[in-house]
């Protein structure tokens, strides 16, 4: 066992602070990992703040990591010290159920084991995160990285990038297909940039003006100004596919009726209180509605190879360990374009103090 520095959350101190914590040997099958960059994912802070219930303390997040491998235990064969890898959202899962042999592990009958909050076998009886400097991961959860992108945007794919990807890919999104995106932050960007390079025709919904030229450099076709009525009314009926990112309360119904007949209303936001829904919305035009969760080691590691083909990364803003505090506070206002990055490798050591 060996201890690294992480920024974590304790019982006796509910803001991020320099800690010391334990990483298990390397195991037969295992990857060491010294992290490089990761990724600020707005559920690092509902976890930290226990806004989705109580959790394990000491608690270290980050689930959108980017390192270089430094040990690789006897029998791992897909990686090799100095291997450029990445590590999402899962490091495992019981891989007996019939979701874990089809490869859709993120509905793992048992519950995936999660990268950060999960129970484990390691020293502290749970998963810490990527807020750290090293991690030991088994192979079979660590996935390669193309040479061609740059590590630190690269980081966002692995959460915000595959949580987009996946229903993308899932639902039917395809060349020639509408979809209208709404919400234009960390999830919304990646699905334009996903679906736009998959040839779909992708309008972006937002309520302010001020986002037509992100969206457009994006690769959005259009905007759809949602508090111009006119537009909004003459849009209706009109889409094959809506994915919404809105990780709060919003009008359903309103946004489900730009769909055509036979239209799928995909969701990906995580909004903490129900949402009102018609029924009328989706019978009068056989509405389907649907939701995603992450993705498979599969889907990201396919996800990963097509953006190393079209050159596709995050839109991010690297920060020093010390700032994490007060990009979380810029997270909860949206104050970032679109995905802050932690520079794990240039600014985590013994001297971090975490600025509040």
């Amino acid at each position: 066992m060996s201890q690294v520095f992480a920024l974590g959350v304790t019982e006796s101190h509910k803001q991020l602070q320099l800690i010391s914590i334990p990483r298990r040997e390397v195991g037969p099958s295992d990857v060491h990992i010294q992290v490089e960059y990761c990724g600020i994912c707005h559920s690092d802070v509902h976890h930290c703040r226990q806004e989705w219930g109580e959790t394990k303390k000491p608690s270290v997040p980050g689930h959108e990591i980017i390192g270089k491998v430094t040990q690789v235990g006897a029998q791992v064969s897909k990686f090799k010290v100095g291997d450029s890898v990445g590590v999402g959202c899962l490091v495992d899962s019981c891989r007996e159920c019939k979701q874990c042999e089809e490869s859709t592990v993120q509905y793992c009958a048992k519950g995936p084991i999660q990268t950060y909050g999960s129970p484990s076998n390691d020293a502290t009886g749970h998963t810490m995160g990527g807020y750290s400097q090293a991690m030991v991961v088994d192979e079979a959860f660590v996935l390669s990285i193309p040479a061609n992108l740059d590590p630190a945007a690269a980081a966002p794919l692995l959460c915000a990038g595959v949580t987009v990807w996946s229903p993308l890919k899932h639902y039917g999104v395809k060349a020639g297909s509408k979809i209208a995106v709404l919400g234009l932050g960390g999830l919304g960007h990646m699905a334009v940039k996903f679906a736009s390079k998959m040839g779909a025709h992708v309008t972006v919904l937002s309520r302010s003006e001020s986002k037509r030229q992100q969206a457009l450099a994006l690769g959005a076709e259009s905007v759809l100004i949602t508090s111009d009525a006119d537009a909004f009314n003459a849009a209706r009926s009109t889409f094959e596919f809506v994915l919404d990112t809105i990780g709060d309360e919003h009008d359903l119904c309103a946004y489900m009726d730009l769909l055509g007949v036979d239209g799928t209303y995909i969701m990906v936001g995580a909004s903490p209180k129900p949402l009102a829904l018609s029924v009328f919305s989706l019978i009068m035009k056989r509405i389907k509605i649907g939701g995603s969760l992450v993705g498979s080691i599969k889907e990201t590691q396919e996800m990963l190879d097509f953006c190393g083909e079209h050159g596709i990364v995050s839109d991010v803003e690297v920060v020093k360990a010390e700032y994490v505090e007060k990009a979380w506070e810029r997270v909860l206002k949206s104050d970032v374009k679109f995905r802050f990055v932690i520079d794990v490798a240039g600014s985590l050591n013994a001297d971090t103090v975490v600025q509040v």
